[in-house]
């Protein structure tokens, strides 16, 4: 958890620093800021959103380039034993129940059981599950999770936690600045131009409201995490995601790149505060929704 928040602040930290000094060399501080009394709140909007939509959208496109790059996955362009020619079957007959068109089906090498799907569409996603899945789970388990990573292609969670994440990115960048510009104006009274005082309220802001804006975005991963065995649950039958969720309780913790942490089928533990900078529910409580109905 430490480690996560760290390098959350630290990315933003670098993101504030970076876009400050590409608009002061831009002169767009200038454009912001009107006759040294306040902000053009239009080109700001503007701005905001180019920034925050704009960095989770590249982040989309390259989701797949970037997940195999980052775990070693390896695509299966021809099957080459039993084990790949029956994953490739069990991904295209889900694919064709939920209505899209197959993915990429790739493994790789990890110990724990996990699995993961990404991609910028519906019809051209990839989903790639652990050696470690593989060897951890009988095979009607392994097809529930896979349904389970199906079902968050064909439900288009990977653009919706990006839509969610732009958006929370605007108002983060927009707001930050804001509260630069008060600081800057009210509180320390320069009239002209930005001072130093403003910058570091930028950043202050930045890292506050961006630990806020993750726990939404955190709200929104676990909701999916619902859906996602729900779908599984409908193309694959209910106990077998049960099983398979009681079985990744009972291993290992998931270890996935820090990027893609959010889509993999179990994510970090914990309760209490940590819970709300979780992606993924507790496993009992998926379970208990899944006996639901």
């Amino acid at each position: 958890m430490l480690k996560r928040i760290a390098l959350f602040l630290a990315t933003n930290l670098a993101v504030i620093l970076v876009l400050s000094i590409v608009l002061r060399l831009l002169g767009v501080d200038r454009i912001l800021d009107e006759s040294g009394a306040g902000l053009n709140y239009e080109a700001l909007l503007v701005l905001s959103l180019v920034i925050g939509f704009g960095g989770a959208f590249i982040s989309l496109a390259i989701s797949k380039w970037m997940a195999k790059r980052s775990t070693g996955a390896q695509v299966i362009v021809q099957p080459r034993n039993e084990i790949e020619s029956w994953l490739v079957g069990v991904v295209n007959r889900q694919a064709r129940q939920a209505g899209i068109e197959p993915p990429e089906v790739a493994i790789y090498p990890a110990p724990d059981m996990n699995a993961f799907a990404t991609g910028a569409r519906r019809n051209n996603a990839l989903v790639a599950v652990s050696t470690g899945l593989l060897q951890g789970m009988p095979r009607d388990e392994v097809e529930a999770v896979l349904a389970h990573e199906i079902s968050h292609v064909a439900n288009g969670d990977m653009v919706t936690l990006t839509l969610v994440q732009g958006v929370v990115n605007t108002f983060v960048i927009f707001l930050s600045r804001v509260v630069g510009h008060v600081v800057d104006r009210v509180v320390l009274r320069n009239e002209s131009g930005h001072g130093l005082g403003y910058f570091v309220s930028v950043l202050v802001a930045q890292v506050v409201l961006g630990i806020l804006a993750s726990v939404i975005v955190m709200w929104v991963s676990r909701q999916r995490e619902f859906r996602a065995d729900a779908g599984s649950a409908r193309l694959n039958g209910t106990q077998p995601m049960v099983r398979a969720l009681a079985r990744l309780q009972r291993g290992a913790p998931a270890q996935l790149p820090e990027q893609l942490a959010a889509f993999g089928i179990s994510g970090a533990r914990g309760a209490g505060l940590r819970k709300l900078f979780m992606s993924h529910p507790p496993i009992e409580e998926r379970i208990e929704a899944l006996q639901r109905g």
